[in-house]
């Protein structure tokens, strides 16, 4: 029994030895923290902007200098696209660049492009899909985000019966939810499952009944700034990737560049010599989906 005793003294006094430690090395911490400031060597952190700053008054292309190596990619598309926009429309020739060797499948640029557009369950502009390749135990994945391809023979296009699609002067092609009819030839037509159908669901629908306010925010695609309601389009029409279209006509990168967190997707005008995606299309790794059927996408992948 005092042999107990004796053990649980000793432990108290452990205790107390490792709390007045703690104690002395917490005011070390915290003497550490305050001295600076009552000598007046802190250097003030900048204050966090009231709201977020447009990109376009970031970077003016009169002032940008030339492509240097090792220069940011975002700086320098945003150079590219500003420039791209100082051309008539005809001359423009949107692209995107994909290195799937940097793609890590987080979805971010889904969930980016998502958000943006404000879409509704079951409609999908730039899924990532999942690849898996060897023969097991030596087998490996690698993603694939697949947008639409902005063909420039577009297969989705002629089969419209009443014209609802069609492929812009600068590439790209657009759908007019006025017009569609929801027929859906277009989606048996487009060989890259690029465009999906709004049958008008909410995802309130489907969590509790009641529709979410952000449900029920305006989508900014092609600048309409439409509500989605009942009984209007876009509900009962097809819809499709546009590359952001409003974002680009006001000088801004597509949702999906400016959110990949490995720098694995890059925009611009392949009609620029000078632009990034230019430059990444002569790799020699450079490849495109399906380019047998002809459709010529301006969507290109690195391998």
């Amino acid at each position: 029994m005092l042999q107990n005793n004796e053990s649980v003294l000793d432990a108290l006094k452990t205790e107390e030895s490792r709390r007045a430690f703690l104690a002395k090395f917490a005011s070390a911490v915290f003497a550490g923290l305050i001295t600076p400031a009552l000598t007046g060597d802190v250097v003030p952190a900048q204050a966090a902007p009231s709201e977020q700053k447009n990109l376009t008054d970031e970077f003016d292309v009169d002032q940008l200098p030339e492509a240097v190596e090792g220069e940011h990619p975002i700086r320098r598309m945003m150079a590219d696209l500003r420039r791209a926009l100082q051309k008539p429309m005809d001359q423009r020739r949107w692209g995107m660049v994909i290195d799937l060797r940097k793609c890590t499948g987080c979805n971010g640029c889904n969930v980016a492009c998502i958000t943006e557009n404000k879409l509704p369950p079951g409609v999908t502009y730039r899924p990532v899909m999942i690849e898996t390749y060897g023969t097991y135990p030596n087998v490996a994945r690698r993603f694939i985000p697949r947008p639409c391809m902005q063909c420039d023979n577009p297969p989705c296009v002629p089969v419209c019966p009443v014209h609802a699609t069609w492929k812009r002067s600068d590439g790209i092609t657009v759908i007019d939810y006025d017009k569609c009819i929801g027929c859906r030839y277009c989606i048996t037509a487009c060989p890259y499952a690029a465009r999906s159908f709004d049958s008008g669901y909410f995802y309130g629908d489907f969590e509790g009944g009641e529709r979410q306010p952000y449900e029920l925010l305006p989508s900014p695609e092609y600048g309409e700034n439409r509500n989605r309601a009942e009984g209007g389009s876009p509900i009962g029409n097809v819809r499709k990737c546009h590359l952001c279209i409003h974002r680009i006509e006001r000088g801004e990168l597509p949702a999906c560049t400016l959110s990949c967190m490995g720098r694995a997707t890059y925009f611009g005008d392949l009609n620029d010599p000078k632009s990034l995606v230019s430059e990444l299309i002569g790799q020699p790794n450079v490849m495109r989906l399906r380019e047998e059927m002809g459709t010529q996408p301006k969507v290109f992948y690195l391998v």
